[in-house]
């Protein structure tokens, strides 16, 4: 029996983990589900005219805004457009403009898509023509066939794993501790090109308005 003990321990604490993961889950719908609100409420749409904008369904729309469901990445992209606003809108949460933002880890601001996850790190900064993220992307992420092009410059430092950068034809690969900065109206793919998911610090330079929807379009091919 005793021997029994440290496994059933292990057993608990996996529940525990993922007990607290499902609230996590279950706030931050909320979270976008309230931030979904506002924004149409701003523009006055009712969910009927919100539903006739997306062709999602009324009861969707207020599963969503009632925290009752997460929306996928390409619902809330769907949302985005219709409303014309950023993808990051939904993630937000009206968090008032600070002078200085202090995150301890697991504190940071995380849009997940298809491919991995992104972590802000500017929340409740105004932006000042750069912006930091965390990414981590699954084995076999990439930004598809189609090159990405936008005025400004890019900075890339590798944190784990492998992501090869091709720009302008030639290949970058980056391990742990190496970095990469290329001007971004230069054609460019990257791909995660380690066996396990890759983690880097990238940092996105525009040179103009282009940021609003820019990390959406970096990360959902």
């Amino acid at each position: 029996m005793l021997h029994d003990l440290p496994e059933k321990d292990s057993r608990n604490e996996k529940d525990k983990r993922r007990a607290a993961k499902r609230r996590e889950a279950n706030h931050a719908s909320e979270q976008v589900g309230q931030q979904l609100r506002i924004l149409r409420k701003a523009r006055r749409l009712s969910i009927r005219a919100l539903a006739e904008l997306t062709s999602l369904s009324i009861n969707t729309l207020s599963l969503i805004e009632n925290g009752k469901t997460s929306p996928s990445v390409s619902t809330l992209y769907q949302l985005a457009q219709s409303l014309n606003v950023p993808i990051t809108s939904f993630f937000e949460y009206n968090h008032p403009k600070k002078k200085v933002v202090y995150q301890k880890v697991g504190e940071r601001q995380q849009l997940i898509f298809s491919q991995g996850k992104m972590e802000k790190f500017e929340a409740g900064k105004p932006r000042t023509g750069s912006e930091p993220f965390i990414t981590r992307l699954e084995p076999d992420a990439s930004s598809g066939k189609t090159p990405i092009i936008f005025p400004g410059r890019e900075f890339i430092y590798c944190l784990e794993g492998q992501i090869t950068y091709t720009v302008e034809g030639e290949e970058y690969p980056l391990t742990p501790g190496d970095s990469l900065i290329f001007d971004a109206y230069v054609p460019h793919l990257w791909r995660n090109t380690a066996p396990t998911s890759s983690c880097a610090l990238l940092v996105l330079c525009p040179e103009d308005d282009s940021f609003d929807d820019l990390p959406e379009r970096y990360f959902m091919p």
